[in-house]
C-alpha cells in the first residue's frame, strides 16, 4: 500500500500533537528535576511528595514538603483550594512557621493571615 502525502503529513501532525499535549501538564523541567531532588533526599520519609493544590489523601502528613505553582511549600490544614479533606499544599511564602512548636519533626506553619 502506498502511502500518500496527505496520510503521511496527517500521521505526522497527530503524532506531534501527542507529544506536545503530553509535556502540557503544567510542570517546567525545573520544578520536575527539583521534585526529583527532594524524593531523593526523602524529605518525607517515603511519602509522596505532592505536587498541585492537595496534598496526597490519607498519606501526606502535615508540614510534608510539596510543590505548588513550581514553588516548594508545606501541607497544612488550609481548606483553600477545594481539597476536601486532604491537606492543601500551600507555599513557604504564604506561611507563617513557629520554629519553638513541632509538629512531625517540622516547625508548625499555618497559612498567614485569612483562608
Amino acid at each position: 500500500m502506498k502511502l500518500t502525502l496527505s496520510v503521511t503529513l496527517a500521521a505526522t501532525m497527530l503524532s506531534l500533537g501527542n507529544g506536545l499535549a503530553i509535556e502540557q501538564t503544567g510542570m517546567t523541567q525545573f520544578s520536575r528535576r527539583s521534585l526529583l531532588l527532594l524524593e531523593r533526599q526523602n524529605v518525607n520519609q517515603g511519602r509522596p511528595i505532592a505536587n498541585g493544590a492537595c496534598c496526597v489523601p490519607n498519606t501526606s502528613k502535615k508540614q510534608d514538603v510539596c510543590q505548588v505553582n513550581g514553588v516548594q511549600g508545606k501541607c497544612v490544614p488550609a481548606n483553600t483550594a477545594g481539597c476536601g479533606g486532604a491537606l492543601t499544599c500551600i507555599q513557604d511564602s504564604q506561611l507563617s512557621c513557629n520554629d519553638n512548636v513541632l509538629e512531625n519533626g517540622r516547625p508548625l506553619c499555618r497559612l498567614t493571615g485569612p483562608a
